[in-house]
């Protein structure tokens, strides 16, 4: 079987339970892990064909894809923040909203710095920031590429995820510390350092909205990273902005990733607590997805 030949079947056999455009994605991802070609070498190269084992490797694959597993998983990898990051179905598959939230993080610190601390952020002064729910690592490895002196702490109850994490942190050069920890066991706080700031991505998928999931999420994704209560949707939310307050320094920066349903929910919760400055930003998709706070 020809590289082109492969490609044509994988998507062909893919767009019975995608559309067109993501099957000619995924099918591109694939081949191109296999035969180690690009997309314009793969073209150059349509007729070489595969080895034995490559073509093991495919069928492999295509198996896992057509049971509606994700391909970052299939492939174990993704992209986040120009680098490359390991993922299994122990952890959440990063997304680009959250990308934008490492992003607006970064700014705002690197724009807004003087009224935290009274000093400038010249690579020198240390700060220090904790993700919690931290999954595959992507937040605090991002952050910490960004910031080379900053302590950059994750925490997650999963050990599984934090395994997954610390291979990411080795593979990236990140000097992140991860701790397995229950951000909903108040007793384990005391543990803890300040932090000037707390970013989250947790759980807030309803479980009511469930139905509305593809199933390549739904069947495969870890649900503890996931869905909350219908009856308790700012579960985490609650706790964190609690844990802030306690943890998070005078003028401390406190950032959410959101599930856009309950934007204005959170951020009343936010201000009923004390937080100032409270702001909702909008992703690149137009929904309302990332909210942050200062303390007073």
């Amino acid at each position: 079987m020809t590289i082109h030949e492969a490609y044509r079947q994988l998507r062909n056999q893919l767009e019975n339970i995608y559309e067109g455009r993501e099957a000619i994605r995924i099918a591109e991802l694939v081949i191109e892990s296999i035969s180690g070609f690009t997309r314009i070498e793969r073209i150059i190269s349509k007729d070489k064909t595969l080895t034995d084992i490559q073509q093991n490797i495919l069928e492999d694959y295509t198996t896992a894809l057509l049971n509606h597993t994700p391909v970052q998983y299939v492939l174990h990898e993704v992209w986040f923040a120009g680098m490359k990051f390991f993922v299994d179905e122990n952890v959440l598959i990063p997304r680009p909203e959250t990308e934008e939230l490492v992003e607006w993080i970064a700014e705002t610190v690197n724009s807004e710095w003087s009224m935290v601390n009274g000093e400038s952020l010249d690579g020198i002064k240390k700060i220090s920031l904790i993700d919690i729910g931290t999954g595959s690592g992507c937040i605090p490895i991002a952050l910490k590429k960004k910031f080379a002196e900053a302590d950059v702490y994750g925490i997650d109850v999963s050990e599984r995820a934090l395994n997954v994490a610390r291979r990411n942190a080795l593979y990236n050069n990140a000097d992140v510390h991860f701790e397995n920890m229950n951000i909903l066991d108040k007793s384990a706080w005391q543990a803890l350092p300040s932090f000037d700031i707390i970013v989250s991505n947790p759980p807030y998928i309803t479980q009511s909205e469930a139905n509305e999931m593809q199933n390549n999420v739904l069947m495969h994704e870890p649900h503890i990273a996931l869905f909350v209560p219908d009856n308790d949707p700012l579960l985490f939310y609650k706790n964190i902005a609690e844990f802030a307050l306690l943890y998070l320094r005078q003028n401390g920066l406190l950032f959410f990733e959101i599930n856009e349903a309950f934007g204005k929910e959170l951020m009343q919760m936010l201000t009923v607590k004390g937080f100032i400055k409270t702001e909702i930003k909008k992703d690149l998709q137009g929904k309302e997805r990332m909210i942050s706070g200062r303390r007073r």
